[in-house]
């Protein structure tokens, strides 16, 4: 299979609490004008790439300051509406650095990135050798009721543990700075291990907790 090549510069989707890793995928629903256009450069260019980053909350000269690390995704499916939006899944490629921004007349945002440190991120999947899935999936159903929610149990079981330890990390709702962290974990453990201690902090200070005892 061809090796697909990694650009220089990525047009770049600022978008708060939304996360992409490595071998994931996330739906995007796209109908601002500034990123169908984006959207339309992407599907141009040979790898259908552009880059998820979390924007910060101090405002910078061309909108809100960014993360120094994000992660690419190519686009792997699309389908437009009829009032001119488009659905499509994004599929993670690899974590980035952001080195600089980059000027032009694009009404997105572009930005010179770095893939240097990233490798893994374009291997193969990742175990978790130190992987408690009982522990894991007790606290999980604890966090789960706290906040009202409910899953598909029997899939959860089943899943690998990149899958599953991913899924969740791009699916739970924490803050934006909390995304980062797992974004930014240099292993699955530490992502998982992140990913615990955040359900965790929320079972102790969150409103359900009372709940629980």
């Amino acid at each position: 299979m061809k090796q697909l090549q990694l650009p220089d510069v990525l047009p770049i989707f600022p978008l708060p609490g939304a996360l992409l890793l490595p071998r994931s995928r996330l739906p995007l629903h796209l109908f601002e004008p500034r990123y169908l256009a984006m959207l339309d450069e992407t599907l141009k260019s040979p790898g259908r790439m552009f880059g998820m980053i979390q924007p910060m909350r101090v405002e910078g000269p061309r909108g809100p300051a960014l993360n120094r690390i994000g992660c690419a995704g190519r686009v792997t499916q699309f389908s437009e509406t009829e009032d001119g939006r488009y659905m499509i899944t994004l599929s993670g490629v690899s974590r980035f650095r952001l080195m600089e921004e980059v000027e032009g007349f694009t009404p997105f945002r572009r930005a010179r990135v770095s893939w240097e440190g990233f490798d893994r991120d374009r291997g193969p999947d990742e175990k978790d050798s130190a992987f408690n899935r009982a522990s894991f999936l007790d606290l999980l159903h604890r966090f789960l009721s706290a906040k009202d929610l409910s899953t598909d149990w029997d899939s959860l079981k089943d899943a690998e543990d990149e899958l599953l330890i991913n899924a969740l990390s791009m699916m739970l709702d924490f803050p934006p700075e909390d995304k980062q962290a797992l974004l930014e974990a240099p292993s699955l453990s530490t992502r998982r291990e992140t990913l615990v201690t955040l359900m965790e902090f929320s079972l102790h200070t969150g409103d359900g907790e009372e709940r629980l005892q």
